[in-house]
Order: C-alpha cells, then structure tokens, then sequence
C-alpha cells in the first residue's frame, strides 16, 4: 500500500519529506487520509517549488487549519532553505574590439576536497545559507530586449524533476532495484544470446547450459587468481566462477560492478558453475545524423568562487555573440544554436566545510544573479539549457530535481531558458543529447583497473557498456531510492554530455560524440592532492556534425 500512497501524491507534483509520510501511514486510514491532504494542499496558494518536500510541521499546519496558506507556504520554504579534435581552433582578439573587462577578483588560494560534502540528514538536501530577501522585480537583460525569429525543434524527453518520489523504506529500495533490473533486462533481451533465459530458481539439476540475466552481488578473488561473482535476480542467487584461463572473459570481468545487470552464459556442472560469455548491455553503433547548426557544451563554471576565471568566460560570452575572434571563429559563433550548462553554473553555499573563505560571492542568489547577469548579455536567438550539479541549489542525492526558481530567480527571467534535471535527455532539432553532471566519476576509477580522470571519455564509454550513469549504489555517490531508477541508460543519445572532472575531453564511439567540457575555474587544492590538471577556459562544440574546441586562456 505504500507505494500505492505515494504515487498518489507523485501524481498531484507533490513530494513527501520522511516524517510526513510517517504521519500519512499512522493516520487511522491513510489512504482516505492522503486524498484529504492532497485535496489541501493543492487548493491552497502553494507554488509548485513549495511542494518537492512538504515536511511533517506543514502537514500539521494543513490538517489543524491554524495557519494560513500565505504562512504555511512560508514554512515550506524555510524547511527547504535548511534543508581533441584534430583541429583545435583558438581565438584571437579582434583588432576592433574594446579593452576586456578586469575580473572582480583573482587569487591563487585554492578550493578544498570537493568531496567533502554537507547534506541534510532528513531531506538530503544542500544547506543553503538564507539571504536577505530582494524585491521581485523584473531584470532587463540584452536576450530579453532583442526579438527572436529562430525556430527551435526543441523537447525534453526526459527530465525527473516532478517524478522524483521516495519514503526512504526499505520497499523503496526494493521497487528501485527492481526498476532497475526490468530496464536493463528488456534492453538485454534485445541481444540473440538473451532471447531465451532461465531465471535462477527454475534451474533444473540436469540443465548444462545457463543463459542468464543478473545483478551483480558480490565480487570476490580465488587465492589462484580466478574470480567468483554472486549474481542474482527477482527468484534467488547464484555463484559464477570466472577463470583467468580464459584471458579475454576474464579482462572481461575485471570490469563488472556491483549493483550493475548483465547478462551470463554458463556451464554447470552439479552445483559448479563456469562462465562462458559475459554480455554487457551496451550501445550498438548508430546512423549519425545531419546537423546545419552548432552546440554548445559548459560544465563546472563555478561563478562566486575566488578562483573563477571571469575574464576568460567573458572573451567566451564576446565570442558566442560574434564579437570575438577571427573571421572563421565568428562564422562558427553565427551557427550556434544552443548552449547546455551540465551542472555547477555557480560554486554553490556550504558545500564543503569552510567554503565561505573561498568564494567572492557569499550568497547563493547573488551567485546566480551574477551567472544571470553573464548569460544574460548571451545574444537572443540562443536557447539555454541548464541542468543542476553538486554545487547547485538541489539536493545531492541523484536525480537531481531542475535548479528552483526560488534560488535562480533572475535565471528563471531569462527568456528561452530552459531548467531540467540531472540526468536528462533532450532534443535539439532531432540530435538527442543525454546531460550528466558526472558525479559517478568519483568511483569508477577505483572500482575498475585502468579508468582515470585524465581519459574521463573512457569512463563515459564505459556508463554506456553498462546503460548505467551510477551503477555502484551506497557507496561515494549519494543516490535517491526512487520508485523508478532514473540513471538508466534506456535510450542511446546522438550526444553524451558530462562535466564535474574539470578535465575537457572528447571520443566518437559507435558514432556517439562523447563530450567532457571542463571547467572555468582553476585547480582546486583537492585536484592538487589528487595530481589533477584541470583544462579550464576550453569549450567544445559540435557545429554541423564536427568536434571544434576552443580555448579562452593563454
């Protein structure tokens, strides 16, 4: 019945915060119970914002009638307030332009462990500090002032901002592997081998021959080198063991993760089980599609902390409108059509312990009125699309719901500007871009021999063999037991987009355009203590079907 409760409130956009659905399920009838307060909270003069974590106090507030919905929406909100290409092209100054603008403030003090993240214990939400409030009044910016006679073929396929429902009981987590599971088995299924399987309980003693589907459980090493891995699926468990005789499986099965799905052809012999083939997911190669206009990729610009490169990104700004470069780049710039933001727009409040020593800006609304007041001056006939990062005003927990209005509002004035979710997947005249921040990319490189952040291309490859942006669950990266697993790779994208490494890299595989887009500010002290090199001021972009980079620093 629990879920059923809360898909009644996920259908209405309304998200329950732990201690409201505990008081929904002890009500005397918690059904009856939660169509009453659904009833409520819909008519009253709630925002959509107001109801991503609608806590116990408020439902308190609602049923009692002691406050009114002016007050209660008050409430709400202060809950939530706690809560390479071949060619590289470089441009050059042009000869007309006038003298750039000096940045605010530069220094070489470095930001800490990124890693270092503070999360709120009930809603897994960020801390965000309160600012003073600031009057709703309408910003004029240059995008907003110039008439757009573009048209744009432009959908979002996926975004889980609305769709994000959880409890935090253990049946959640149950419906979310399972969720999982039924996506990967259906794309595995797809594959000749896979057709035709046999789930573990109805295993016969006699059969010789297993064509399995499998979560991984657990990996273990023999003392002579082989691996044993506990596989299971919805009717029980299973041993496997892989051989390092078999050199190719084996390498093979170096790569597997737990919590991931593949596929397994076994032999078994009595209760012995031997691995044949290993069948990951994967993407088959797909048809490139033409392309008459030009993509833009940024990731991890990190505006409000000491070390943003503001001049950089302004000679970026200058160029995207024309105003930049030589004649070739400009030609370039003209063809833009789009721009996607991949996370981290800002550096974010309380991210890490102590971030305030490390930022220009001290409040989360300035930051984003400040990222505003950059895209803003972008030229009109660019459509924007941002998706949230570690760093931004969302909860860590993947997926992670659009950036709110309540935080970004001067954004959220910015016309043809658009606000999805981490992950997400949109189409762009008919190129399907899949947008992730990449917060998995702390893991994989400790999980699986031979990943690094240098070759992040070579990780995102790796997402797509599983069709999973996190496969590991519980461990570095914080994921959310929704109802449904939205970090599936369901669909393959013409473009996979990435960010958080810092580090721009770039890899056509099976004519996918892998793009990582680096960053706009300068090394961090956790990337010193980790040796990372970060790229920053280089900006990808993928005009008419070709991988074109351009750097913005010396």
């Amino acid at each position: 019945m629990s879920n059923n409760i809360l898909l009644k409130f996920a259908k209405k956009g309304i998200n329950l915060s732990p201690d409201a659905y505990a008081k929904v399920m002890q009500s005397d009838n918690p059904t009856n119970f939660a169509s009453e307060l659904i009833v409520k909270l819909k008519s009253s003069d709630f925002k959509a914002v107001d109801l991503i974590a609608v806590d116990g106090k408020t439902i308190d507030v609602i049923t009692g009638n002691v406050a009114s919905s002016e007050e209660t929406t008050s409430e709400i909100q202060k809950t939530e307030a706690e809560v390479k290409t071949d060619e590289t092209i470089e441009p050059t100054p042009n000869k007309d332009k006038k003298e750039e603008s000096q940045p605010k403030v530069k220094t070489d003090e470095a930001t800490p462990n990124e890693d270092k993240k503070e999360e709120s214990k009930s809603e897994g939400i960020v801390k965000i500090e309160d600012s003073e409030k600031v009057e709703d009044t309408k910003i004029e910016f240059k995008r907003n002032l110039e008439k757009i006679d573009v048209e744009y073929d432009f959908e979002v396929l996926q975004d889980s901002s609305n769709k994000s429902y959880t409890s935090g009981e253990i049946g959640d987590l149950i419906t979310y592997f399972q969720s999982r599971y039924e996506k990967l088995s259906k794309i595995l299924r797809q594959r000749p081998d896979l057709k035709m399987t046999t789930k573990v309980a109805d295993i016969e003693d006699g059969q010789t021959t297993l064509n399995l589907i499998l979560m991984v459980k657990e990996i273990r090493s023999t003392k002579n080198g082989h691996k044993f891995v506990e596989f299971e699926d919805d009717t029980g468990s299973i041993s496997i063991l892989f051989s390092n005789k078999n050199e190719e499986l084996f390498a093979e099965a170096e790569k597997l993760v737990r919590d991931e799905v593949v596929g397994v052809i076994a032999n078994k012999d009595n209760d012995f089980v031997i691995a044949n083939q290993l069948i990951y997911p994967g993407v088959l190669r797909i048809q490139e599609k033409k392309m008459d206009f030009g993509v833009v990729f940024l990731s991890d610009v990190h505006i409000g902390s000491l070390t943003f490169l503001e001049d950089a990104f302004q000679k970026f700004i200058d160029w995207i409108n024309c105003e930049f470069g030589n004649e070739e780049q400009r030609k370039i710039a003209e063809d833009i059509k789009y721009l996607i933001i991949a996370g981290d727009i800002v550096d974010g409040i309380g991210v890490y312990p102590n971030q305030d020593k490390e930022l220009s800006i001290k409040d989360i609304r300035q930051q984003y009125d400040e990222a505003a007041r950059f895209l803003g001056n972008i030229r009109s006939d660019i459509k924007i699309i941002i998706t949230p990062g570690n760093h931004d005003a969302s909860r860590l927990a993947e997926p992670q719901p659009a950036v709110p209005e309540e935080y970004a509002k001067s954004l959220y004035q910015l016309n043809n500007v658009e606000f999805v979710s981490n992950p997400a997947v949109v189409s762009l005249d008919g190129i399907n871009v899949l947008i992730y921040h990449g917060e998995s990319f702390n893991e994989l490189p400790m999980a699986i021999k031979g990943l690094s952040y240098e070759k992040n291309e070579e990780m995102m490859v790796e997402l797509l063999r599983k069709r999973h942006l996190a496969p590991i669950y519980g461990e570095r990266t914080p994921l959310a037991s929704e109802l449904e697993d939205y970090l599936v790779i369901e669909h393959v994208p013409d473009i996979f987009h990435t960010g958080h490494i810092h580090i721009n890299s770039y890899k056509k595989y099976n004519g996918i355009h892998l793009i990582n887009s680096g960053t706009f500010q300068t090394q961090t002290e956790y990337q010193k203590i980790k040796n990372i090199e970060p790229t920053p001021a280089q900006v990808p972009v993928i005009h008419k079907g070709e991988y074109k980079l351009f750097r913005f620093i010396d």
